[in-house]
């Protein structure tokens, strides 16, 4: 499961021209499934990301979690962070996850996340032509991948 995490200010998810998600400090994260992603892939990650201290404290340093801070959430399904460009110009999503293992673990992601921060959170829609806004705060951008804890 790979995701990318980033610190905003405000950002939303607007689907066909209405917007679906939309908040203020707090995290957008893109996730991509693959199809030996697991219940601990979640687990693992949502404790991550809820426990990353990448908010500013009052000297100015970052040492806040998301949770410390009371920011929100969007999670935003995103297949092509797991794209090959090994070959060829043309990337290929052979490691993603299909619908039917994705959209679940999915699911599970959100409830993860839910539980974790201790509150509900925005997302996509999965599978959804979306456009995604945001204000990059820092600008911070993480990427987390759980096959490659470190």
């Amino acid at each position: 499961m790979r995701a990318v995490i980033q610190r905003v200010t405000q950002a939303s998810v607007t689907i066909n021209g209405n917007v679906k998600s939309s908040i203020g400090l707090g995290l957008l994260i893109l996730i991509g499934i693959e199809e030996a992603d697991t219940t601990e892939d979640i687990t693992w990650l949502s404790s991550k990301i809820i426990n990353l201290r990448i908010f500013n404290d009052e000297n100015e340093v970052m040492n806040l979690s998301i949770k410390d801070v009371n920011g929100d959430i969007i999670l935003v399904s995103q297949f092509t962070l797991h794209a090959s460009t090994k070959k060829g110009n043309r990337p290929s999503y052979i490691k993603a996850a299909k619908p039917e293992t994705a959209i679940p673990l999915y699911e599970k992601m959100i409830t993860q996340l839910e539980n974790d921060l201790g509150k509900p959170i925005q997302t996509g829609e999965f599978g959804a032509d979306m456009k995604v806004s945001l204000i990059n705060d820092g600008p911070v951008t993480i990427s987390i991948d759980s096959k490659n804890k470190e």
